[in-house]
């Protein structure tokens, strides 16, 4: 179902207020000038064992003009919705340009910013795919359909807890600039969990097993049959909770892994999705668990991994929680090259970052999390592709002699440069003969970047292909957060290093 930018928004003085920022940045003399007015209202609900412990549903409301003047930034934002308000944020922000430029050049840097060019797009409207809105659902249904999903798993037997939540949000978005473009966007997403709990009475050991359902920029017939089979995901869950509990812990070792999209995802967002971003290879992103291994000095020569790795960034896949129509600065959105067959080919740009590394255009990754924040570049969807044809996850562990099939994820643990790492999930199965052969406990697989996408024989083909993501990608200072999704196939793992948490100081 096609959705148009709501009319509530729209009444705002969106191109009014515009105006006159940008009106008054070009007096004060900026090169460049931008607007951007947002309304972002979020909205959770928890429970615990079917019981409401907590809600909220906030609106953050504002605008925010940034600017390029004497060859630095200048960024202020406002709430005041009236003309000369915003001409007076415009005027602070050129302040706040000058001031940045007497700083820059006391340090003795002589670094002026500029920006690649982008094409006018003149006026454009964009809104996500979704079918139906979560806020025009009502609060008792939402909480409704969490209890009933709760009960349904704590009447099954060896399941002592359940929690449950629900994240929604609802994005609008205006941006104009002093070159011409103008866009009203408009995005929501959904995130459901549901994680079962059960304890062993006569030794007080517990476990948990988590739905891997991932967050998608859908709507609310996500949780409702579009998307995702919740039930059959529901009804497995006491099955594989109680074999778990029942599993023996991995010994530490070396293993062939198969990894599952649900568990994938995530290596593929903290090795290769925070490695490939520009500002952060270049050292601009160094205090926020920042810097890479993958130096831009290494660009169209780093083996990243085997031959089988191919990743896309990508600010256009459909329900991506990074997908938008045009980025915070204008520009409209792409999907690029990041890894081809194994070497490093691109990296992850906003335009000043692509002006200063001759680059050329900008691919799209500038976005501020709200209207008091500057946009900084961020994470596009970046997805490791499949092989068109190949093998299915079952036909991949097929394949495997000795070892282990991950499915969930967990916990991480990743070094500043993104190179060493290591990774833990929510289910573990030993592969014997190509077969699976029940549950493990205590597995993390441990390895640098470039060793373990070198160690990929072979991604799954596309019927594996699941697009994973998570909602709180954090990033800068003053942090911000990010939504952004990350597709990838079943892939297959050689000669992987296994690691006992339990050996490693406990789970």
């Amino acid at each position: 179902m096609a959705h148009e930018v709501d009319q509530s928004f729209l009444a705002l003085p969106l191109r009014a207020l515009a105006d006159a920022a940008l009106a008054r940045a070009r007096a004060l003399g900026a090169v460049h000038a931008d607007f951007r007015f947002e309304r972002v209202r979020g909205a959770s609900w928890r429970l615990r064992d079917a019981r409401p412990s907590g809600t909220s549903d906030t609106t953050d409301t504002g605008y925010a003009v940034r600017v390029v003047h004497g060859g630095a930034w200048g960024f202020a934002s406002g709430v005041d919705l009236t003309m000369d308000a915003a001409a007076k944020v415009a005027s602070q922000a050129v302040a706040m340009a000058k001031l940045s430029a007497k700083v820059i050049a006391a340090a003795g840097s002589d670094e002026r910013v500029e920006l690649a060019d982008e094409p006018v797009h003149g006026e454009r409207s964009w809104v996500s795919a979704y079918e139906r809105d979560p806020f025009d659902v009502p609060a008792a249904e939402k909480a409704g359909l969490l209890a009933e999903w709760s009960a349904r798993l704590l009447a099954a037997d060896g399941v002592a807890h359940v929690d449950a939540s629900l994240m929604t949000v609802h994005e609008n978005k205006f941006y104009a600039d002093t070159s011409g473009t103008v866009t009203t966007q408009q995005r929501v997403r959904v995130h459901p969990q549901v994680t079962a709990v059960a304890v062993d009475s006569a030794t007080g050991e517990f476990d948990s097993m988590r739905t891997i359902a991932p967050p998608v920029g859908r709507g609310w017939e996500y949780l409702t049959g579009t998307g995702w089979d919740w039930d059959a995901e529901l009804e497995r869950i006491p099955e594989l909770l109680a074999e778990k509990m029942r599993a023996p812990s991995v010994e530490a070792g070396t293993y062939d892994l198969v990894v599952d999209p649900s568990n994938l995802w995530l290596t593929i967002h903290e090795s290769i999705g925070h490695a490939t971003e520009l500002d952060r290879a270049l050292g601009y992103e160094a205090a926020y668990a920042g810097t890479s291994f993958a130096t831009f000095d290494q660009l169209g020569k780093l083996a990243y991994g085997s031959p089988a790795m191919n990743v896309t960034g990508d600010r256009t896949a459909e329900h991506g929680l990074a997908t938008v129509g045009y980025d915070d600065e204008g520009v409209e959105a792409q999907s690029w090259d990041l890894v081809r067959n194994g070497t490093l080919v691109g990296y992850q740009t906003d335009r000043r970052i692509a002006k200063l590394t001759g680059l050329g255009r900008s691919n799209g990754c500038a976005y501020a999390d709200s209207p008091a924040h500057v946009p900084v570049q961020r994470m596009a969807n970046v997805s490791l592709r499949p092989d068109p044809g190949g093998l299915s996850t079952e036909d991949l562990i097929g394949g495997v002699e000795r070892g282990i099939y991950v499915v969930g994820d967990r916990s991480w643990s990743i070094d500043m440069q993104r190179y060493n790492f290591q990774f833990t999930g929510q289910r573990f199965f030993r592969i014997e003969n190509g077969r699976l052969a029940g549950q493990l406990r205590d597995v993390a697989y441990q390895a640098t970047t470039t060793d373990f996408w070198g160690s990929m024989e072979k991604a799954g083909g596309p019927q594996t292909y699941v697009l994973g993501g998570a909602f709180n990608c954090g990033k800068a200072q003053p942090g911000q957060v990010a939504a952004v999704s990350h597709g990838c196939p079943s892939a297959l793992f050689r000669g992987v290093n296994i690691l006992n948490t339990t050996q490693e100081g406990g789970r």
